[in-house]
């Protein structure tokens, strides 16, 4: 019998069916675990869609340690107080400019030590017994400098390697050193300057050079 004459009594509704339950049947292994993009697929009845998965910390900044600088912006929640819950930015100077109690510096502080010295300063002239809630919600942006296509600022993404930032900054020129670099960073309060690699963590606030390399 040939395949023409096979498929021919069956309505092209079946085929369709048909086709949607392979394609389930295929998928559904796929529904316990990640993909590679880091997205898991979800197979509601016979509709596919995606969703994406929370962000794996890998070298991310420990919030419980994590110290504020200038361009954070944090989530703020006064329970019981709607006015002053919200999202709230670290400006240029490291300070953060609170409903009720004006300016605080937030900058060098963990998210525990600024929810304390909130909390503080709320009570108890305006709140009794204030409870103060603070989350870090987006991290200061990384800056990359020297021999890439396009040196500057970029927003830090979770679980970055100088590699990765390197691609977005176009990648390499032709001039660039591309096996050592170099790493200013912010730690206690100093700036110090570390070598790096490629697969070097980068952090918020960090300046990344890319030197030229010699012929």
């Amino acid at each position: 019998m040939s395949t023409k004459s096979v498929f021919a009594g069956i309505s092209f509704s079946t085929l369709l069916i048909l086709a949607v339950a392979l394609l389930v049947a295929c998928l559904t292994p796929a529904s316990a675990q990640n993909t590679p993009s880091g997205r898991a697929v979800l197979i509601h009845g016979l509709g596919l869609e995606f969703a994406q998965n929370a962000p794996t910390p890998g070298t991310a900044p420990d919030d419980t340690g994590y110290r504020l600088g200038s361009g954070d912006r944090v989530h703020i929640i006064v329970f019981g107080q709607n006015n002053l819950t919200g999202d709230y930015q670290v400006d240029g100077s490291g300070m953060l400019q609170f409903p009720l109690i004006g300016q605080v510096h937030a900058g060098g502080m963990t998210a525990a030590e600024l929810q304390q010295a909130i909390m503080s300063k709320l009570s108890p002239d305006y709140i009794r017994n204030p409870s103060v809630s603070v989350e870090v919600m987006n991290y200061r942006p990384f800056f990359i400098v020297g021999e890439v296509n396009k040196a500057g600022s970029y927003p830090y993404v979770s679980g970055m390697t100088v590699l990765s930032a390197v691609a977005l900054a176009g990648g390499f020129t032709y001039r660039a050193k591309d096996n050592a670099y170099k790493i200013s960073r912010l730690e206690n309060g100093q700036r110090v300057t570390l070598g790096a690699n490629n697969d070097t963590p980068v952090l918020p606030g960090d300046i990344i050079t890319i030197p030229e390399r010699f012929f």
